[in-house]
């Protein structure tokens, strides 16, 4: 699909309009927001007639085996050269801290509300912006900082601190936000050297058979509906990851992150839809503040980008 075509080698996406850049990274991320959305809803099913450990593999089994006919194909050559250059490490690393945050994710929607889940896993933007600045070297701005502030407050009227206690799904849901910021961070950098396709297929090569051993602790053999409905969900939470990829290969991931908000409302409507949950309120409430941060800081970054091109096509002339 050419939606999701990475950059040629040795092509930086930066050479891209930088207004094209950062609206086309929002869509994608926008995207990528709605498919997450729905793959919850899905996970959470599957979590019901199987362990959530086993659901983590297969979810990365059935995303490899959607990834594989382009890996033996328009891929092979991409996917040589991080082989034939050992740059396998990086590979490593992040599907290991893929795998925690998979596991600890599913696990945390399993047992909790979906529209809460998802608004607690909104911590993530903070530690990808104060990781972005301190080990990627990324400029954040002041008003992508406020943004990520007023999305965060969004977040706590949501969930109104005190109301619900802390459980071990609780702190599963705070160890995969600091996984999955992990694991954002490291997308970051690879998807702007390798491509949106390598680094999600490499994922899958990596991921699937890592999570296949803890997945041999609880195994049960599913049905043959259940496989087909984890297929559908690995196709699905696939196009989710490459739409994201993509959105950090096109833009800084400062820049890229506050869109992910959009997942809380298109969350709660398909937990809605699907399992007859519901937000009070404040729950929207909460939802508009972080919704309203990232479409202001769209904006702003919009306008900043085009007064930047102004500015130089200025003074060329």
């Amino acid at each position: 699909m050419t939606v999701f075509a990475s950059p040629p080698m040795g092509t930086s996406p930066h050479l891209q309009a930088p207004t094209n850049r950062l609206l086309l990274g929002a869509g994608f991320m926008l995207l990528s927001a709605l498919l997450f959305g729905i793959g919850n809803a899905a996970v959470r099913w599957a979590s019901t007639v199987m362990d959530p450990l086993e659901v983590v593999f297969f979810r990365n089994l059935f995303s490899l085996l959607w990834m594989l006919p382009w890996a033996l194909t328009a891929g092979a050559p991409a996917c040589r050269a991080v082989l034939a250059e050992r740059r396998l490490l990086p590979y490593l690393t992040r599907a290991t801290t893929s795998l925690c945050a998979m596991a600890a994710w599913f696990y945390a929607i399993a047992h909790l509300p979906l529209p809460t889940a998802t608004a607690v896993s909104f911590a993530i933007p903070l530690f990808v912006t104060a990781g972005a600045a301190l080990v990627l070297g990324e400029r954040v701005r002041l008003r992508r900082w406020a943004a990520v502030c007023a999305g965060f407050a969004g977040v706590l009227i949501v969930l109104r601190p005190g109301g619900t206690p802390v459980d071990l799904a609780f702190t599963a849901l705070f160890v995969h936000c600091i996984a999955a910021a992990t694991t954002v961070l490291q997308m970051r950098v690879l998807s702007r050297r390798d491509g949106a396709m390598v680094v999600v297929t490499f994922l899958g090569l990596l991921v699937t058979p890592m999570a296949l051993v803890p997945a041999l602790f609880v195994w049960t053999w599913p049905s043959w509906s259940v496989l087909g409905a984890l297929a559908l969900l690995g196709g699905l939470l696939t196009l989710g990851q490459l739409a994201m990829t993509r959105a950090l290969a096109l833009a800084e991931s400062s820049a890229m992150m506050p869109y992910d908000y959009a997942r809380l409302p298109f969350t709660a409507f398909v937990a809605w839809l699907a399992f007859d949950q519901t937000m009070d309120l404040w729950g929207w409430v909460g939802a508009a503040v972080i919704a309203a941060s990232a479409l202001y800081t769209m904006h702003r970054d919009v306008a900043d980008e085009r007064k930047a091109v102004a500015l130089g096509s200025a003074q060329a002339d």
